[in-house]
C-alpha cells in the first residue's frame, strides 16, 4: 500500500486546525489538515441548537475575516461553523474531511511519523494535534441506570423537546449548564440546578462588554491559573442578546439550586453544603470585576455612563437560605438528568512521548515534549486567551513559526573549509 508522505499534518479542522493551516501556508509549510467530520463539526452536532458564541462577534472573530452582520452580535452555532468553513475556503486550506486519524507514532531509525488514518498511510515529520478538549464526554458514576430516568451529557442535547415530560435535573454550573437549565426553564420545566464552584462575570458593564474588561485591564495575558482554580468554571452567556448570569436570580423565576451533586443512594441524590459558598465566590468575583472597571474608568478619565443597578444582587430565596442536602429523584418528578459535566482527553491513538502520568498533555504553549509534536486547541495553552476562538489563532501562530525555526536548524549545513 502507498504510503502519502507531507511536510507537517493537522489532526481536526475546527478553529485550532484552520488556524493552524493558515499559519502553515503564510510560512509556505507543504501541509494537509484530516478531519473525520465536516469542518468546525462540533460546532454543527455536538452543541445544543439555541447556542450562539459566548464572546461578541467583533471579538471572537479571527484577525483577517469579520464575521457577517453586526460586530456585537452573539453568533448563532450554525453562523460560527459557516464561518470557519469560509475562512478554510478564504486561505484555500488543503483540508480532507471524512477522514478519521487511527494512530500516530515516530518512524524507527528516521525523522517523523507514521499516522494511520480510514483513508490509508501518511508519513510526516510533523503533527499537529489540534483535536481541542472536547473529545469524551465526562459523566461521572453517581447515579446507576434507573428505570424512568434519562442521562444524557450536555453535548447530546438540543432542545427541551426531545426530552421525556418531567422535572430535569442539570449537574454543572458553567456556561453549558446553566444556559440549558435557563432555557428548559423558560419551557416551562421544573429544573434543579446543581452549582459548584464557578467564577461569574458581567455579561457587559458601562456600556463595554466583559471581553473588552479583561483586555484592557490585562487579564487576557494571565499565563498560569491561579491556585485552586484549575476547575473552576466560567458561567457566561451570550444567550438573548447577552445577559450576566445571577443564579439568585434563576432561583426566584422557580429553578432550585442546589450544592455540589454527591452520592447517590435509596433513590435518592445527595449534595455538598456548598452552595451558599459558591454562590458567594461567583458573587466576589462579579463585584471585583466591577471594582477594577471602576478604578480604570477614573484613572484614565474615560466617560462611560454609571451603573448603579448592576451591583445589586438577586433576592434571597428559600433554596438558597435552607439548600436541599439530598433530593427523592421519583418524588420530584425528574425524568432527565442532564451532565454539564465537561469532557475528558483520550489521545490512545497518539502514542509518543508527549503526556504526563495521568495522561495530559506535556507541552510549552503547544511545543510538546516529543519533537515534532504540537497540540493546539487546549485551554491555557498559552494563557487564558487559549479557551477562546480568538485566542486560538494566536496560538496557532506561535505553533507555525516554531516549526519553520525547527526546519531552519534542520536545514543547516557548515561551509566546507576553503
Amino acid at each position: 500500500m502507498s504510503v502519502e508522505k507531507i511536510h507537517t499534518l493537522v489532526i481536526g479542522a475546527g478553529q485550532a486546525g484552520v488556524a493552524a493551516s493558515e499559519h502553515l501556508s503564510r510560512n509556505g509549510v507543504a501541509h494537509i489538515v484530516l478531519e473525520r467530520g465536516r469542518i468546525a463539526e462540533r460546532w454543527r452536532s455536538m452543541r445544543w441548537d439555541s447556542l450562539v458564541a459566548n464572546g461578541p462577534a467583533w471579538h471572537d472573530s479571527f484577525p483577517n475575516l469579520d464575521f457577517p452582520g453586526c460586530p456585537d452580535d452573539f453568533v448563532p452555532k450554525e453562523g460560527v461553523a459557516d464561518y470557519f468553513e469560509a475562512y478554510a475556503a478564504k486561505f484555500k486550506a488543503p483540508v480532507r474531511c471524512g477522514v478519521e486519524v487511527t494512530l500516530v507514532e515516530r518512524l524507527e531509525g528516521r525523522p517523523g511519523f507514521r499516522v494511520e488514518t480510514t483513508a490509508g498511510s501518511f508519513e510526516a515529520l510533523n503533527v499537529v494535534t489540534a483535536t481541542g478538549p472536547f473529545q469524551k464526554p465526562n459523566i461521572p458514576p453517581l447515579v446507576p441506570a434507573l428505570e424512568g430516568i434519562s442521562q444524557i451529557h450536555s453535548s447530546d442535547y438540543r432542545n427541551p423537546a426531545q426530552l421525556d415530560e418531567g422535572a430535569v435535573m442539570v449537574v454543572g454550573a458553567g456556561s453549558s449548564g446553566v444556559q440549558i437549565a435557563e432555557e428548559l426553564m423558560r419551557s416551562g420545566r421544573k429544573v434543579y440546578l446543581s452549582v459548584g464552584a464557578h467564577d461569574r462575570p458581567p455579561r457587559a458593564y458601562r456600556g463595554r462588554d466583559f471581553v473588552w474588561w479583561l483586555g484592557v485591564l490585562g487579564k487576557w495575558d494571565a499565563q498560569v491559573q491561579a491556585p485552586g482554580t484549575q476547575h473552576v468554571t466560567i458561567a457566561v452567556s451570550g444567550a438573548r442578546g447577552g445577559e450576566t448570569i445571577d443564579f439568585r436570580r434563576l432561583a426566584a423565576q422557580g429553578m432550585v439550586l442546589v450544592g455540589q451533586t454527591g452520592p447517590y443512594a435509596d433513590g435518592k441524590l445527595t449534595f455538598a453544603g456548598d452552595l451558599v459558598e459558591n454562590l458567594d465566590r461567583g458573587d466576589e468575583n462579579y463585584l471585583s470585576l466591577l471594582d477594577e472597571a471602576d478604578a480604570y474608568i477614573a484613572a484614565n478619565g474615560l466617560n462611560l455612563p454609571e451603573e448603579p443597578g448592576a451591583r445589586e444582587l438577586g433576592p434571597a430565596v428559600d433554596c438558597v437560605t435552607n439548600p436541599l442536602r439530598d433530593l427523592d429523584l421519583a418524588e420530584a418528578g425528574i425524568t432527565t438528568i442532564i451532565w454539564a459535566t465537561g469532557f475528558s482527553s483520550d489521545y490512545s491513538w497518539l502514542r509518543v512521548n508527549a503526556f504526563d502520568e495521568a495522561g495530559r498533555p506535556c507541552h510549552k504553549q503547544g511545543v510538546s515534549t516529543e519533537p515534532g509534536v504540537y497540540f493546539l486547541g487546549l485551554p491555557w495553552l498559552s494563557g487564558r486567551g487559549s479557551s477562546f476562538i480568538w485566542g486560538v489563532w494566536y496560538d496557532a501562530r506561535h505553533v507555525a513559526d516554531h516549526i519553520v525555526i525547527q526546519d531552519h536548524y534542520k536545514s543547516y549545513a557548515p561551509a566546507l573549509a576553503g
